[in-house]
């Protein structure tokens, strides 16, 4: 079978999208599948790295188109690497070999409504693989008015992919409801969880390594690792950081990239907050995961079924006791019930920035925390598990 998969990340950039198509890409070409990527030609961390056009990697054949370059850190430069990447990928897609099957993330919006097309030109099947919802995020953090005319557009445009996707694909029973209130029918939609990356796994070593290097030795390390978006936000994480500042052992670690990320190193660099630090995007491979004593998951009130918070996974692989800023119910605070993490995690409001950093005070003074639960508990999210449900689902999809 030939698979197109079209994203504006893969291999070897960094963001989640990239690091959930790529082991699954270099799965189907381990079953005999022809694969090729039409992605974007820049890396998405930094704009000025420009990666080859054309390479195959591991069987998977990847072609990459030019697209402007300004980066994530306004919203009209993101927007406009979005639009450039849809139009040279369009451009692209016109000289590709026809494929069985065309799968789509969700990375840019609108990418849907390419994969929808090209699959009905070349006859094809489609899966649309939703990680996240838009207009409904653009709405929800407040970029769109939802009466305005583009997120109407973005909305017919959405829900004309949704029912024309032969599969659609999504990790949480908040994302399936959300889209079955918009009309699309409960037999076309599977929910899939995301996975924990075998690299994530706990590492003694390389946690060492780790805080020797950014000075995090003998430190209580408290850690957001990820994207700093509007969706994730992060001022009560920060307001428990100013409550603890001066706990000189406890340390706040700031990893990642996105539009939050200069706003609110500003913010604690005006505070004085001298136990946080900012650091830019870490590959899962340098043992962050590892280095922390507590992770931190957040995610904002008003995206439960928009947004999926993947870190919580690696947090999983990590073996790390963690935090949950955010709204309940949610996907984060169902794994929690369903592995037995209560104790290990612990679930906060937003605005529950003093209970948080009390917290965080006693287990940097010692609280007995309870054993991690047995393997078997977190089978359901193992990468290889997941990859093998996700290739047998495109594998069965009939044309």
């Amino acid at each position: 079978m030939r698979v197109l998969l079209l994203n504006q990340t893969f291999y070897p950039d960094p963001p989640a999208t990239s690091l959930y198509l790529t082991p699954l890409a270099e799965q189907l070409v381990r079953q005999g599948h022809d694969v090729t990527v039409l992605t974007s030609q820049r890396a998405y961390d930094d704009p000025t790295r420009l990666f080859p056009i054309r390479e195959t990697w591991r069987g998977v054949k990847i072609v990459r188109v030019w697209n402007t370059g300004f980066g994530y850190k306004t919203k009209w430069g993101r927007g406009l690497d979005f639009l450039t990447f849809l139009v040279t990928a369009l451009l692209r897609s016109l000289f590709l070999r026809r494929a069985d099957l065309v799968l789509t993330q969700t990375s840019p919006p609108l990418l849907s409504v390419l994969g929808t097309v090209l699959a009905f030109l070349w006859r094809a099947r489609f899966v649309y693989w939703v990680m996240d919802l838009n207009p409904d995020e653009a709405i929800a953090v407040g970029w769109l008015r939802s009466d305005g005319l583009p997120a109407r557009f973005l909305e017919m445009a959405s829900r004309w992919t949704l029912r024309q996707a032969d599969q659609v694909v999504v990790q949480d029973r908040f994302v399936r409801d959300r889209l079955k209130a918009k009309g699309v029918a409960d037999e076309k939609i599977e929910v899939v969880p995301l996975w924990m990356h075998d690299e994530a796994a706990f590492d003694v070593e390389k946690r060492e390594q780790f805080r020797r290097v950014h000075g995090l030795e003998n430190k209580y390390v408290v850690m957001y690792a990820g994207n700093h978006t509007p969706c994730h936000p992060l001022d009560t994480l920060i307001d428990a950081a100013q409550l603890l500042r001066e706990e000189s052992r406890v340390i706040f670690c700031f990893i990642g990239f996105g539009l939050e990320w200069g706003r609110l190193r500003d913010r604690a660099q005006a505070e004085q907050l001298v136990n946080a630090i900012f650091l830019e995007h870490q590959p899962i491979s340098s043992g962050l995961l590892s280095a922390a004593d507590t992770q931190v998951v957040v995610m904002g009130d008003p995206f439960v079924g928009i947004v999926h918070a993947c870190k919580i996974y690696n947090i999983l692989a990590a073996k790390r006791p963690f935090v949950y800023i955010g709204p309940e119910p949610s996907h984060v605070s169902d794994i929690v019930q369903e592995a037995g993490l209560l104790g290990l995690a612990t679930l906060f409001r937003h605005g529950e920035s003093r209970a948080l950093a009390e917290e965080l005070r006693q287990r940097a003074e010692g609280k007995a925390l309870p054993p991690w639960p047995a393997l078997e508990k977190f089978q359901k999210w193992s990468e290889t598990s997941v990859i093998e449900k996700m290739v047998s689902i495109l594998e069965s999809i009939k044309s």
